[in-house]
Order: structure tokens, then C-alpha cells, then sequence
């Protein structure tokens, strides 16, 4: 080897090596707009409940419904959301969601719901029965409907309730988002492994399904999830808004048990 090719050599393994980012560059727009629908869904309000279909608010305008088992962390996700840790009822004994909940946000018209959950309830088998029927009832009826939130845990994903909705909202054409929830329950690296695995397996099962990691406890995931909140239910920009993550009140366990 020549003096001058060593001499290059050397001076490239002396020369300061460059750190390389894989931090996702954010759309400032996107981040406004998540920004903002946060805000919005801080205005969310008990609106009624209801035991059955025809018993519910009028059928009109948007609304988007979170379904999941009854340990999955349904309530909590919704009192984050919404940055109020009693609007949703948590609780250590999963099940107790028996009604269809709905929480307006500044217009009657634009709705969260929380659906009874399914699978673990402690309740008779006839009582879980009827509970599945209305709930079955809602969702092919219910027109106002456009689309579900539908909450695993991060440990149990996929379980026979879950694979059973996604195909049914895949055979309506009902639009899905999975939230992956007690992310917190694991490192980032083993969270992102199982957050991969599962978009491989709806990939193979022709699921074209959204799916993020969450966390009720952490925080982790809101302004992903506020965005396709406000996407599907029609919030605008249309007004400034002003909102600071670090104002929403620590989650306890207690909270994040459901």
C-alpha cells in the first residue's frame, strides 16, 4: 500500500464520526392539528347512557365507539383522552361498563362512546348475553357510527373476542384503529417488537387496519391518537388553541386497572 492510501486510511478512522438520527421528522401541521384536537376532546361531557339500541341518542352527526375486553383499559384511555380521570368510570374489577356510554364534545353531534366490554365480565352468562346482543345490535345499526377504537393489552393482543370484531368491522367496511394499550408494562424495544408482530399478522390476515402503542399511565400515544379522533369525527381547524401535555394529571395505577 502506498504512503498516500494509508495516509487516508488513517485520517478516516481519526475523523470524528457523524452521529446518524432515526428520529421521524414531525409535520408541524400534523402536530397542530393533534395539538388542537386534544383541546377539543377536553371539552367531552356525559351525555346519557343507554341498555339497549333504541334507547340511545339520536342517531346523527359522528361518533366513534371504543370497545375492547373488559381488563384492556377502556375507561382509562378515555379519561386521558380527555384529560378527566372520572369522566369514564375506572375500576379493578373489569366489567363494570354494563351500559352504552356517550360523551358529547361541545356539539351533541360529534360523540365518544364506551361500549360494554367483552370476554371477562363477572357477571351470569344470561346477563353477558344480552350485553353481546346489544352490542351486536349497535353496531350494525347504528349509521352515526364511523368507526371503532378497539383497545388490547400490549401482553394479551389478538385474543378470540379481538380477532372476531376485526374481522366483522373488516367484512362491514367499518374503519378500525387498535390501540395496544399498558404499553408501559414493557420496554420500548420489546413494546415495538410486539407493535411489529402485530401489523405483520393483520397484513397476512388482508387487515388494513392503523395500530399504535398507548399508555393511560405514561401518556404515551395521545396526539397520535387525538388526531384520528378528530379526523373521523370532523373537528377543524378552525380556531387557535393553546394546550400543554404536561397540564393532564398523572394517571395512578388504580386508574389504568380497567
Amino acid at each position: 500500500m502506498r504512503r498516500s492510501e494509508k495516509s487516508k486510511d488513517t485520517k478516516a478512522k481519526l475523523a470524528p464520526k457523524q452521529k446518524i438520527s432515526y428520529e421521524k421528522k414531525t409535520d408541524p401541521a400534523v402536530t397542530a392539528y393533534a395539538v388542537q384536537s386534544l383541546t377539543w376532546l377536553r371539552q367531552a361531557e356525559f351525555l346519557m347512557s343507554a341498555p339497549k339500541l333504541d334507547l340511545c341518542v339520536e342517531d346523527t352527526g359522528y361518533e366513534i365507539a371504543f370497545a375492547g375486553r373488559s381488563n384492556a383499559g377502556k375507561s382509562s384511555a378515555i379519561n386521558a383522552l380527555t384529560n378527566q380521570k372520572q369522566l369514564a368510570r375506572a375500576s379493578k374489577r373489569p366489567g363494570r361498563t354494563q351500559m352504552i356510554n356517550f360523551f358529547s364534545l361541545g356539539s351533541p353531534d360529534q360523540r365518544l362512546v364506551d361500549l360494554p366490554g367483552y370476554g371477562y365480565a363477572a357477571v351470569p352468562e344470561a346477563m353477558k348475553i344480552v350485553w353481546q346482543k346489544e352490542l351486536e345490535n349497535y353496531l350494525i345499526h347504528r349509521k352515526s357510527l364511523q368507526g371503532l377504537v378497539l383497545l388490547m393489552d400490549i401482553r394479551h393482543p389478538l385474543q378470540h373476542f379481538d380477532l372476531m370484531m376485526l374481522e366483522w368491522a373488516h367484512s362491514r367496511h367499518l374503519f378500525v384503529h387498535i390501540l395496544l394499550t399498558k404499553a408501559d408494562k414493557l420496554n420500548r424495544g420489546p413494546a415495538n417488537k410486539v407493535l411489529l408482530e402485530i401489523k405483520q399478522q393483520l397484513k397476512k390476515m388482508k387487515l388494513d387496519f392503523s395500530i399504535q402503542l398507548f399508555s393511560s399511565l405514561n401518556r404515551i400515544g395521545l396526539e397520535e391518537l387525538a388526531s384520528v379522533m378528530g379526523g373521523r369525527l370532523n373537528f377543524t381547524l378552525d380556531q387557535p388553541a393553546e394546550f400543554d401535555l404536561d397540564q393532564i394529571p398523572e394517571a395512578s395505577e388504580i386508574d389504568v386497572e380497567e
